[in-house]
């Protein structure tokens, strides 16, 4: 299956398709954390346009969506709607199998609720971080592992310039879940 991760730098969800020989790439404005050679750099959307896809999982930056960040919305409205913008368009793109992922966000609200929302705690790590998937064609996730421990780990991580990616990594046990799952 050709399957298209959209904005990850990681690489994590990327590596959790290949290794079960899915013909898996990543994309995103940044370069591959990993180095692999399996990372398209560039606009998600050119990657969509260029070729055939089975299925797309979209990781959009939450900044300006997250209400966690609320609130500052009032001093961004027209990067909200920007924001807001860009998840219609993943979310309408010619794809016959889409995910997208974003925390607890606004786009509830103004797109349309979520068909499910996961913890990592249900798929081997002892932490919570509500995840929002919005789904295409694709079931919900069956949980894995479900482990003790509800640590909000991310949520408590140290100020810095690299919080932010951090914060944004896919954990393992969710990527093989949704390779395992969905591939």
């Amino acid at each position: 299956m050709r399957v298209l991760i959209g904005c990850e730098f990681s690489g994590v969800v990327r590596s959790a398709f290949r290794k079960r020989g899915h013909d898996a790439w990543s994309c995103d404005l940044l370069a591959a954390e990993d180095g692999s050679q399996y990372h398209i750099m560039g606009n998600v959307f050119s990657a969509i346009d260029s070729q055939e896809w089975d299925l797309g999982i979209f990781h959009p930056p939450c900044t300006r969506l997250a209400v966690s960040g609320a609130r500052w919305f009032k001093d961004y409205p027209k990067e909200q709607e920007e924001a807001l913008d860009f998840v219609s368009r993943l979310l309408g793109a010619g794809i016959p199998k889409i995910a997208l992922e974003n925390p607890i966000s606004v786009i509830s609200s103004r797109i349309r609720k979520p068909d499910q929302i996961i913890q990592p705690w249900m798929f081997g790590h002892g932490e919570t971080k509500a995840t929002c998937l919005w789904l295409k064609n694709l079931p919900k996730l069956v949980p894995t592992n479900i482990v003790s421990g509800r640590e909000p780990r991310v949520h408590h991580a140290s100020p810095g310039p690299d919080r932010w990616k951090e914060r944004s990594r896919t954990l393992q046990g969710i990527a093989d879940a949704m390779a395992e799952q969905w591939g």
